[in-house]
């Protein structure tokens, strides 16, 4: 039988600040939630916006990262794994259980809400994986302003 397959990826935005720790034995970890919308049509043919909410952790220098540079409302793109946990409830004695995607790559993209509250347009940032050890600073982006490309325009 062939290897199976688990991977996700996740283009959303934070639905609020990351709560970072730090092990015993040293390694950061970073919690964070992320949600993705989805645009349907209803049996009444409105369109209405569908939020899902994902539970993600990062560890040692991408949890760094998220740290220092994600912040409520930022964009994210995320690539990582699903993975379930299970623990007994203290309190009632009953099995709990968690699903979380453990984020293999973090690339950070424009968006939130700036010092002014308007939204960003830069489209690059830092990017990390487990295997890196620093953020790779991207390109400043080209202006293209003066040829009426706008952030809608881009597909994601």
């Amino acid at each position: 039988m062939a290897k199976g397959v688990n991977k996700v990826f996740l283009l959303g935005r934070l639905g609020k600040d990351p709560e970072v720790r730090t092990t015993a034995g040293g390694m950061t970890v970073a919690s964070f939630t992320v949600a993705t919308s989805d645009r349907v049509k209803g049996q009444d043919g409105q369109w209405t916006d569908k939020t899902e909410w994902h539970n993600l952790v990062a560890f040692q220098r991408t949890a760094e990262i998220v740290r220092d540079y994600c912040k409520k409302g930022k964009e994210v793109f995320v690539e990582g794994k699903l993975q379930t946990r299970s623990w007994d409830d203290k309190d009632s004695g009953q099995k709990k259980y968690r699903t979380e995607i453990l984020v293999n790559e973090l690339s950070l993209l424009g968006g939130g809400a700036s010092e002014g509250g308007e939204r960003s347009s830069s489209t690059g940032g830092y990017s990390s994986s487990r295997s890196t050890s620093a953020p790779a600073a991207t390109a400043p982006a080209n202006d293209y302003a003066d040829q009426g490309i706008t952030d809608e325009d881009i597909p994601f």
